[in-house]
């Protein structure tokens, strides 16, 4: 039986998650109202599902406790046609309508991730001729965008592979300049295959190198298992990976956000991993009105343009966040050990960098992927986190992916 000695700061969380138990039950009550009564139909969450209904669907989308659903939202059954895909695929009253974050619905209905390349402009700056150029995809994490490679790390290469390397940056699905259609359960599978379709293949790519950062990786690990014949190298930054944690009795959601409330970024992500309407309030607050936001913190630091972390914070809708974050961070668990497997046995270069100081991704989950794949190469950077494991270090980050890169030599499926 388990203690019923609490620590007071224990007795605090549990009071703390308690009330947020109640305040998400409610929620959800509310806002099927409001969506029935501004969009014409209820709102579709997953506090009333006994089941997933499809392998690509996290089971941490069903499997969060709350000692208050039954009670307050009861038997109350969906209001929102499954059928009507014209009211899905616009967005929701609770989501920004401004020009940029709308863009994509203007091309015509073909979704295609937004790609920032960087390519020599002709053959004269080229060293090597165009069909021997290295390619590379850099993918971003979570509440990220593209700039989160193309403002720190790409101004830092030499010259080199300025010359020799194309580089393509792109924005996930339902992140920064890229779609969010509000049809879509942003599964691994619908993120790997507009990787696929707004890269791989839109610039012909025979051969590439990847480069994640958190979220990222998971991804880029089921490109790479994929082309696993053409990957040359894959260069994982802080990849969440978490095999053990059934064997420890916690699912992926409770090792990944434990509930807690201390530090500050712990609470936040275990209150935007736990809460679906509280997370669906806190997002129409910050992203409805990120214009306003964005003004408001312009005027007072009197600056034109603002960093571009705080640009991508609120790029993205609730509904793409919350399922990327259950179905490819929690959900890809049980799929990264075939990808290692696969990567492992193909001969793939795998490198992994992580801080030691990274509260988001611990080090355990690099050791979860060195026992999985004794080969990999790993560093540690001392005193570094989440994000200064390359804020604040750009050039030297530019300067290992090179070195990386370099050590790889000629195609393995070249001939």
């Amino acid at each position: 039986m388990p203690s019923l000695h609490l620590t007071p700061a224990k007795l605090l969380a549990s009071l703390v998650f308690l009330f947020l138990d109640l305040l998400d039950a409610l929620l959800c009550v509310l806002f099927r109202f409001v969506d029935k009564v501004v969009d014409g139909a209820g709102s579709e969450c997953y506090c009333s599902n006994d089941g997933c209904g499809s392998e690509e669907v996290s089971e941490s989308l069903y499997g969060r406790k709350n000692a208050f659903r039954k009670l307050v939202v009861g038997k109350l059954e969906k209001t929102e046609s499954k059928s009507d895909d014209a009211k899905m695929a616009k967005s929701r009253w609770s989501d920004c309508g401004c020009q940029s974050c709308l863009s994509w619905m203007r091309n015509g209905g073909d979704l295609k991730l937004h790609v920032s390349a960087f390519q020599p402009s002709n053959v004269q700056e080229c060293e090597r001729k165009p069909a021997e150029m290295e390619n590379v995809i850099f993918l971003h994490g979570f509440l990220a965008s593209s700039s989160f490679w193309t403002e720190t790390v790409v101004p830092y290469f030499s010259h080199g592979v300025k010359a020799n390397y194309r580089l393509f940056a792109a924005d996930l699905l339902g992140f920064g300049k890229s779609p969010k259609p509000r049809d879509c359960l942003y599964t691994l599978r619908d993120h790997l295959e507009m990787v696929k379709k707004s890269v791989v293949e839109a610039y012909a790519l025979e051969a590439f190198h990847v480069v994640a950062h958190s979220m990222g990786c998971v991804v880029a690990l089921a490109l790479a298992a994929e082309f696993a014949d053409s990957v040359k190298s894959v260069t994982l930054v802080a990849p969440p990976y978490f095999p053990s944690a059934e064997d420890a009795g916690l699912t992926a959601l409770e090792k990944l956000a434990e509930k807690k409330l201390w530090p500050p970024m712990a609470f936040g992500s275990a209150v935007m991993s736990w809460y679906e309407h509280l997370g669906r309030c806190v997002c129409f607050f910050f992203c409805r009105f990120h214009l306003v936001w964005e003004s408001i913190l312009k005027l007072l630091a009197r600056k034109r343009n603002l960093h571009f972390m705080i640009v991508d914070l609120t790029r993205h809708t609730h509904h793409s966040a919350w399922h990327s974050m259950h179905n490819v961070i929690c959900g890809g668990v049980k799929l990264m050990d075939d990808y290692l497997t696969t990567l492992n046995k193909s001969g793939v270069k795998l490198n992994v960098i992580q801080g030691d100081r990274d509260q988001v991704v611990p080090l355990e989950c690099l050791y979860n992927i060195k026992m999985k794949f004794p080969d990999t190469d790993v560093r540690i950077l001392k005193n570094a986190d989440h994000s200064t494991v390359i804020l604040g270090r750009e050039k030297e980050f530019a300067r290992e992916l090179e070195s990386i890169w370099a050590s790889t030599g000629p195609s393995r499926n070249a001939t």
